[in-house]
């Protein structure tokens, strides 16, 4: 059994409205509602792209 990509919710969930990107864990709000319905690949995708966002 594989181990499931944990979230990179932190719980500080804000929308930023220039970027739309969470200002707590960098994602948008269409991979936060979607979070549970993603592959761990499609998870691991998104958590590298999130190295290189940013909210300025």
């Amino acid at each position: 059994m594989t181990e499931e990509v944990k979230s990179p919710c932190n719980e500080l969930c804000l929308i930023d409205e220039d970027s739309g990107l969470c200002i707590g864990c960098l994602r948008t709000s269409e991979e936060i509602a979607s979070w549970s319905t993603y592959t761990n690949e499609q998870k691991t995708n998104i958590l590298n792209k999130i190295k290189t966002r940013t909210t300025d």
